[in-house]
């Protein structure tokens, strides 16, 4: 069957289209379909990556907590969170914080930040070492403690203030 024909046949070439134009019409009709497909198959994606390292991490804490607790530490709060207040300008803003645990051991406090992965767990990470000294600053710790679940390590960071 023949384009004119087939359009006869289903009543489309009383729409008045030329079938160059509901060619072109179906064509921008099919990139719009993948365009939308494409996105939600990213969110989607994206949305299972989010899930598996929300599991990592719930998984890495447990460990964290058993290696922690093994080394002679104190478990005093899991998702200890803090309301940390600073000043921008002059006008005090409320931050809140919150750090995987907190422990204690021979008589000295410590924020434990658990850290999964091969870059993570390094103080040579620029994010990691922030948010570490931010820790130590709010939560005003003897020191803070670097986990490494992987490979079973625990670093205690100190900053000269």
């Amino acid at each position: 069957m023949s384009l004119p024909s087939f359009l006869e046949a289903t009543g489309l070439a009383s729409l008045g289209f030329t079938p160059r134009e509901l060619i072109a019409w179906g064509v921008v009709l099919l990139v719009a379909l993948a365009v939308v497909v494409g996105r939600r198959l990213g969110s989607w994606r994206r949305s299972l990556r989010a899930r598996r390292r929300g599991r990592r991490a719930v998984a890495g804490e447990g460990a964290a907590e058993a290696l922690l607790e093994r080394a002679g530490f104190r478990i005093v709060d899991r998702q200890a969170r803090l309301a940390w207040q600073v000043d921008i300008d002059g006008t005090p803003t409320d931050i809140e914080l919150r750090a995987d645990l907190l422990a204690e051991r021979d008589g000295r406090t410590f924020v434990a930040e658990v850290k999964t992965g091969a870059e993570a767990p390094s103080v040579s990470t620029a994010a990691t070492r922030r948010q570490l000294l931010e820790y130590l600053v709010a939560y005003e710790t003897d020191a803070v403690l670097l986990v490494d679940v992987e490979n079973a390590r625990i670093r205690e960071v100190t900053f000269p203030l």
